[in-house]
């Protein structure tokens, strides 16, 4: 008798429910639906899409700022599965972090030059600009159709003149300070494009990556930016402990910048890498070149360079015989210095004239002080850094702003005549203009554009204050929501882009514009999405899924069906050359864009690449399903008369509403924890629909009259909403319009605003949460501790528990502890980890099978 009337105070019914005023958008579909078709799924994500909240950022209040960026996209004119894979993560943790209370940031915009633009309007007689803006106005739509929460008002697009203008002072700035400038350079030249391509654009046989013609090496005059000035800095920063999640990321950057172990000097033409700054100082120094160095096969290979530290001129020979530092394809040599150098100096018959005061051996801070003076370098890098080359020869581009002229040089464009507008036709007349030095009415505007690169290095400041057309960007705010908290993109831009982005960050750093020196605190890396692709066996020709008899799928074997050749099965990245590509639109078409979202994010980490096949859609589908007959199964019970029956409140109903307390605490913990801090949004599915199992299971008696019950199904709804918010909108509504709802008093659930508006399930205080404690990595005991109390708890505390833990105690009997570490994740768990000395372990200890624990 005292359990049913503690539930029956539990359960006190509040029967102003149907009188309370809603605010809550009307459901499309009623109850009058009971199956969930395709077609019933877009009629729904018809009536929401327009409702949803949007993702407005509150610029005037950024202390509570989370600011989440996925990389911006090419505009192609059509999105690919990849980009919807990156923009539902993206999304999904946007409206993750909005609805547990912050001022969230997430915008985007289009990364608009570039030479497949340039190509294709050349091809279609049309403007670049033209089928570059149709391009983004179809992605825009697309976009929203895939129920993407992006500030719009931030929107920006590179090729529009109120963003290169400040690509250009960008340039300028770096100009100014000798970090921009202009050298003689062996390139690879594309002959059909008629441009320059980075090495990584040159495939292993030599070929251009876009137009698969053979690369040329072409001797032209190009603009670098200094980016080794830096190259000690960015190297060192990749320890800053501000950087989460960024794993074999760091290893990558790590290895593209190399060990910083010498210097870099430019003489004339030549980039001269050493490790003793000092030699240049010797009387008898000359330079060894390679002879496939690039000025070997010019008509007139110079024969010296002029010393800017002596004013002495330093003879040039050219040799393979030299130790030349890696990557390197020039030689300092220094017989004052070095012994060894003495035999190349007879080798090569240079007279050698060894003074007999070396008093500048210690002058190595003096050269590097002067260089740096000079502009030259100077700087730590490692041998096989180079300076990034931005030149191209392309018109759709942002125009570098250098005039040439006769008299004066290279001449920067003054900043009030910014920006130099990209002319509606590249010709001499176009380039024509002023010297802004001398007046001289022949000088000539550079003709070269800038490597998009350089566009996409800086965008995330500018997002921040797009439409400013005063300054680059509001220093003020910029100091307020910068590092970006979360970078999502693909591991392909983990190199370069991530290096020319931090590179630019850590300049702008240097001259006091932005408050921290790396721009993204934390790394998503996302996989690529794979489709099955079938190749015949001896000619590699690929083929549809429809020209193929599969005899085995579990062993990857098929036959072609006309010939009976043998076919190789793969996944591979989705390619229309493949015939492995899926439409996001046909998706969409079908299946409406939650469920697609849901497809992408399940099954996998975000992390890992994703094999998209049919076989994983069911999963989904059935459970989109099962919520839709819950919501309608509880309106249909919930109709009938709801008074409690103290007959019906038996033990085994408040054993069964305890257990839907449990199940939605733990549900809740796991689901969180995974969209929070590990993103692993495929586990927080499989969480979700961990809870939707233990409501199913839920018997009528719990459903009509159980308070944890619906609160366990509101719950579930709310979690949802991030990943599918039209779906989720939908149920919410067709939950809130249920008759006789047991929990409108409740603090947590407001029941009067939409899904997406709720606050983010919590775990309750009288929930018992886990203190696991592991040593040396595995788990030895789990604490249950309430969850008001393990939000207190702290490394002290968890020490103490640990001591009287018998299964710790026992173990660390006679082993040393070297080290400790307490990580706590407020409202979902607190860890202890125990290193001890491996000698001591005891190796047949056998960490705990936790899963087997919580079965």
């Amino acid at each position: 008798m005292q359990i049913l009337l503690k539930y029956k105070q539990l359960c006190k019914i509040n029967f102003s429910a149907s009188t309370i005023c809603r605010l809550v958008s009307q459901s499309c579909t009623g109850f009058d639906v009971n199956h969930l078709t395709n077609s019933v799924k877009r009629d729904i994500e018809s009536h929401w899409r327009d409702k949803l909240n949007i993702g407005q950022f509150n610029k005037n209040a950024p202390a509570n700022k989370f600011y989440v960026l996925s990389m911006f996209p090419y505009p192609s004119g059509n999105l690919h599965m990849g980009h919807v894979r990156v923009y539902a993560i993206s999304d999904t943790v946007a409206r993750f972090h909005r609805m547990n209370g912050k001022n969230v940031f997430h915008p985007i915009g289009w990364d608009a030059f570039g030479l497949p633009a340039e190509n294709a309007a050349i091809q279609r007689g049309i403007e670049p600009a033209a089928w570059t803006n149709q391009n983004i106005s179809q992605m825009r739509d697309q976009l929203k159709k895939l129920g993407c929460s992006f500030d719009w008002n931030h929107e920006l697009s590179t090729c529009n003149s109120d963003y290169y203008k400040w690509t250009q002072k960008l340039f300028l700035m770096l100009h100014e300070q000798g970090l921009a400038y202009q050298n003689e350079a062996l390139v690879n030249w594309d002959p059909v494009d008629k441009t320059v391509l980075a090495d990584e654009q040159v495939d292993a046989n030599g070929c251009s990556w876009r137009s698969g013609a053979k690369v040329e090496k072409k001797l032209l005059k190009q603009w670098f930016v200094r980016t080794t000035k830096f190259a000690k800095e960015l190297l060192e920063g990749l320890n800053d402990p501000t950087l989460q999640d960024w794993r074999d990321i760091i290893n990558l950057q790590r290895h593209w910048i190399g060990e910083c172990d010498g210097y870099a000097f430019q003489l004339g033409p030549l980039r001269v890498w050493t490790q003793f700054p000092e030699h240049l100082v010797d009387p008898n120094a000359f330079l060894i070149l390679k002879s496939t160095h690039y000025l070997k096969q010019s008509p007139n290979p110079p024969e010296s360079v002029k010393n800017p530290f002596t004013g002495e001129i330093i003879p040039i020979v050219y040799s393979d015989d030299a130790e030349f530092a890696p990557k390197c394809d020039v030689y300092l040599a220094a017989p004052s210095f070095m012994e060894s150098e003495k035999d190349l100096f007879t080798e090569f018959n240079v007279k050698l004239d060894v003074p007999k005061d070396l008093a500048f051996k210690a002058c190595r801070e003096s050269i590097l002080e002067k260089a740096k003076s000079l502009k030259i370098g100077g700087y730590e890098v490692s041998s096989k850094l180079q300076d990034w080359l931005i030149s191209r020869q392309r018109y759709w581009g942002t125009p570098i702003p250098i005039i040439h002229c006769s008299e004066c040089g290279p001449v920067a464009v003054p900043e009030k005549d910014l920006p130099v507008q990209l002319p509606a036709e590249k010709t001499e007349e176009s380039l024509k203009v002023d010297c802004p030095k001398c007046g001289n009415p022949n000088a000539q505007r550079e003709s070269d554009t800038m490597d998009t690169f350089v566009d996409s290095s800086w965008y995330y400041l500018r997002y921040l204050d797009a439409q400013n057309s005063n300054e680059i960007f509001d220093q003020n705010l910029v100091r307020k929501c910068m590092p970006v908290d979360l970078y999502i993109g693909g591991k392909e831009h983990a190199v370069l882009h991530l290096y020319y982005a931090r590179f630019m960050n850590h300049f702008l750093h240097s001259q006091g514009l932005v408050p921290c020196s790396e721009p993204f605190s934390r790394l998503l890396v996302q996989g690529m999405v794979m489709g099955r692709s079938f190749r015949v066996k001896g000619s590699g020709k690929y083929l549809t899924e429809d020209e193929v008899d599969i005899v085995d799928p579990k062993k990857n074997k098929a036959l072609t069906k006309d010939t009976k050749e043998a076919v190789v099965m793969s996944w591979e990245k989705m390619s229309k050359s493949k015939f492995n590509g899926v439409d996001p639109s046909d998706m969409i078409d079908e299946y409406g864009s939650d469920t697609t979202r849901l497809i992408i994010l399940a099954d996998v980490a975000p992390t890992s690449h994703r094999n998209w096949s049919n076989a994983t859609f069911p999963g989904i589908l059935n459970w989109q399903k099962r919520l839709w007959l819950t919501l309608d199964t509880f309106y249909k019970l919930r109709q009938e008369d709801t008074s409690p029956d103290l007959n019906a409140l038996d033990e085994k109903f408040v054993k069964e509403e305890e257990t839907l307390f449990d199940a939605r605490n733990y549900y809740v913990a796991g689901a969180t924890f995974n969209y929070r801090h590990t993103h692993q949004l495929s586990v927080a599915i499989s969480k979700m629909q961990g809870l939707t199992n233990s409501i199913r299971r839920a018997s009528k008696d719990s459903i009509k009259h159980g308070k944890h019950f619906e609160r366990a199904l509101a719950t579930q709804i709310i979690m949802l909403a991030p990943m599918a918010p039209h779906f989720a909108s939908e149920l919410w509504s067709k939950l809130t319009s249920a008759p006789n709802r047991l929990n409108e008093n409740l603090e947590d659930i407001q029941w009067n605003k939409d899904v997406l508006e709720q606050r983010w399930p919590d775990v309750d205080n009288e929930y018992q949460l886990d203190l696991t404690i592991k040593v040396n990595g595995f788990e030895n005991a789990v604490i249950k501790i309430r969850r008001s109390n393990i939000d207190k708890i702290t490394h002290s505390d968890a020490m103490d528990i640990a001591f009287n833990t018998d299964s710790v105690t026992s173990y660390l009997t006679d082993k040393k502890i070297r080290t400790t570490n307490f990580v706590l994740y407020p409202g979902i768990e607190a860890i202890l980890n125990i290193y001890v000395d491996k000698a001591t372990q005891n190796k047949e200890e056998k960490p705990v099978d936790r899963k087997a624990k919580e079965d």
